[in-house]
């Protein structure tokens, strides 16, 4: 579980990190790969953690991600926000929720995926940009399912 802890922790850090490196064309790859298993992650987590670690965890993992942000200023305030505020609308979500893990997992990653692709790129960039908002959705969900299903399996395995 330490592991996943990490890997949750780390996730939004090398998002920024691989946008500073290799710039704005790999934000999709982002939204699926890193993001997608942030929220799909966040569940998994949700279900091992005390309610009070999970908010601890998120609210770290949410200030960790403007310092080790390597852009400055509106970005980095941007990435902060869109985090922690996603992580808390998918943990709320997930909670209420009913059903088996992995509908749960999806129905909130929807919530924290619409609520990351609103937030970014309207602090970051002071606008509402509605292509970007659509993708970055549709990838984050995408990526959510596909990560969920990936830890739902895995999950299964080690009970078997």
């Amino acid at each position: 579980m330490t592991f996943a802890i990490v890997i949750y922790a780390a996730a939004m850090t090398l998002a920024n990190l691989s946008v500073a490196t290799w710039g704005p064309a790999v934000s999709p790859i982002n939204a699926f790969v890193l993001i997608g298993m942030d929220l799909a992650l966040r569940d998994w987590l949700h279900v091992r953690l005390k309610a009070w670690q999970m908010f601890a965890l998120i609210v770290a993992a949410g200030a960790l991600t403007y310092p080790l942000n390597p852009a400055a200023g509106k970005i980095a305030v941007a990435s902060s926000a869109a985090f922690t505020a996603a992580a808390l609308v998918d943990w709320a979500t997930f909670a209420r929720l009913r059903g088996s893990w992995l509908f749960r997992a999806n129905g909130s990653n929807v919530a924290g995926a619409a609520v990351d692709s609103l937030i970014f790129p309207t602090l970051a960039f002071g606008a509402l940009m509605p292509q970007i908002v659509a993708l970055q959705f549709v990838a984050k969900i995408a990526g959510g399912s596909l990560w969920a299903w990936v830890l739902a399996r895995t999950a299964q395995r080690v009970a078997a």
